[in-house]
C-alpha cells in the first residue's frame, strides 16, 4: 500500500491527511492559518504537516509524495502560488520549499477546487470519455471541468463559475456577478440588509427559511435562482455526463439543490435534461480536498509506472 499527503490550505486553516491509494484518510490534522506574511503562512503549512506524521505511525519514508490544493491562480508546471484573494503568496514558490523542508521530490500544487474535483471524479467512476464537473458552493463559487482523466484549463483560469453574471435582486458593484450574490458571505450581506442586522449567519438564514420565515424563503430562492444560471451555463456549454456539488453552503443544505433543480427543468430543453438525473452532492462532506490532492500524487506514481512499462515495451 502506498500512501500520500494531501493538503487542503485555506485563508482560515489548513487542513493535512495521510491518504492511501483507496482514497482512506489515515490520519487527520488541521491547524489555523496565519496569513499575515508569507512566511508565517508558510511556517503553519509545516507545522500542520509536521503535527500529521507526529501523530501517525507512516514515517516520512512511506509517504510517497505530496499533494497541496491552494486558492486562486497556480503555476502547475513550477509548483508556484501565483494569486490568491486569502493568502500572502503571490509568486510562491510552494512545491520547492515543501520540498526542501520535507526532503521529498514528488511535490504537486493545484488549485484546491481542481484538486477536489480530482476525488470527486474518480469517486464517480465515470467512463474515460465522459465529461464531469464539479462545483463548490461555500465561501466562494468555483469549478473544475475534468474529460478523459484530464482537466479543461484553458488559459489557466478554467472553471470559475463564480465570476458569470447573473440576474438577481441583488445587484450592486459587483455588477451581479454569481460568487457575490450566492456564496456564502453573499448570503449573510444580503440577510443583514434585508432583516437590518449586522450579524447574520448563513446558517441563521437556512435555520429560518426551513421554519417558513418569508424573508429567508425569498433569499433562499434567489439564491437557488442564481445557482441555476450559472449551472444552466455550464450546461449548456459543456453538456457534462455528471456534476457533483461540493463547499458548506450546498452539502448543509441539499434542499437547496432541489430548488435549482426545479428552476432547472424549466430552462433546459429535452436534449439537456438527463444532467437532472446526474448532479448529486457530493458524499465526502469536506474531506474532497485532501482526497483529491493525494490522490494526485498516487495517480502520478501510476502514470510514471505505466509510462516506464510503454516504454520498456517498446
Amino acid at each position: 500500500m502506498k500512501y500520500a499527503i494531501g493538503l487542503d490550505i485555506g485563508g482560515t486553516k489548513i487542513a493535512s491527511g495521510i491518504v492511501n491509494q483507496t482514497g482512506d484518510i489515515i490520519q487527520r490534522e488541521v491547524v489555523d492559518s496565519d496569513p499575515s506574511n508569507r512566511e508565517s503562512m508558510f511556517s503553519q503549512v509545516e507545522a500542520c504537516i509536521e503535527q500529521l506524521l507526529d501523530h501517525s505511525s507512516i514515517p516520512m519514508h512511506d509517504i510517497y509524495g505530496i499533494g497541496a490544493g491552494v486558492p486562486g491562480k497556480v503555476d502547475l508546471k513550477n509548483g508556484i502560488a501565483i494569486f490568491q484573494n486569502n493568502l500572502p503568496w503571490r509568486e510562491f514558490p510552494l512545491a520547492e520549499r515543501i520540498k526542501k523542508t520535507f526532503g521529498t521530490e514528488r511535490v504537486i500544487v493545484d488549485n484546491d477546487v481542481y484538486m477536489a474535483a480530482f476525488a470527486e471524479w474518480k469517486e464517480a467512476q465515470l467512463l474515460r470519455e465522459e465529461l464531469f464537473v464539479y462545483m463548490t458552493v461555500s465561501t466562494g463559487i468555483s469549478g473544475a471541468i475534468i474529460q478523459a482523466g484530464e482537466f479543461i484549463r484553458g488559459a489557466g483560469f478554467a472553471g470559475e463559475v463564480g465570476m458569470i453574471p447573473v440576474n438577481s435582486d441583488f445587484h450592486d458593484e459587483t455588477l451581479g456577478r454569481l460568487e457575490y450574490v450566492a456564496s456564502g458571505p453573499a448570503l449573510e450581506k444580503h440577510a443583514n440588509i434585508a432583516y437590518g442586522k449586522s450579524d447574520m449567519t448563513a446558517k441563521q438564514v437556512f435555520e429560518a427559511f426551513y421554519t417558513g420565515d418569508p424573508t429567508a424563503q425569498s433569499l433562499i430562492d434567489d439564491m437557488a435562482y442564481a445557482l441555476a444560471q450559472g449551472i444552466y451555463v455550464f450546461s449548456s456549454l459543456l453538456d457534462p455526463h455528471k456534476m457533483v456539488f461540493g463547499g458548506s453552503v450546498i452539502f448543509n443544505n441539499p434542499k437547496l439543490l432541489a430548488m435549482i433543480k426545479a428552476k432547472l427543468d424549466n430552462w433546459l430543453i429535452d436534449e439537456q435534461k438527463h444532467i437532472l438525473n446526474n448532479v448529486e452532492i457530493s458524499h465526502m462532506g469536506n474531506e474532497q480536498g485532501i482526497i483529491g490532492a493525494g490522490h494526485r500524487i498516487l495517480a502520478h506514481e501510476f502514470e510514471q509506472s505505466a509510462g516506464q512499462l510503454i516504454n520498456r515495451s517498446l
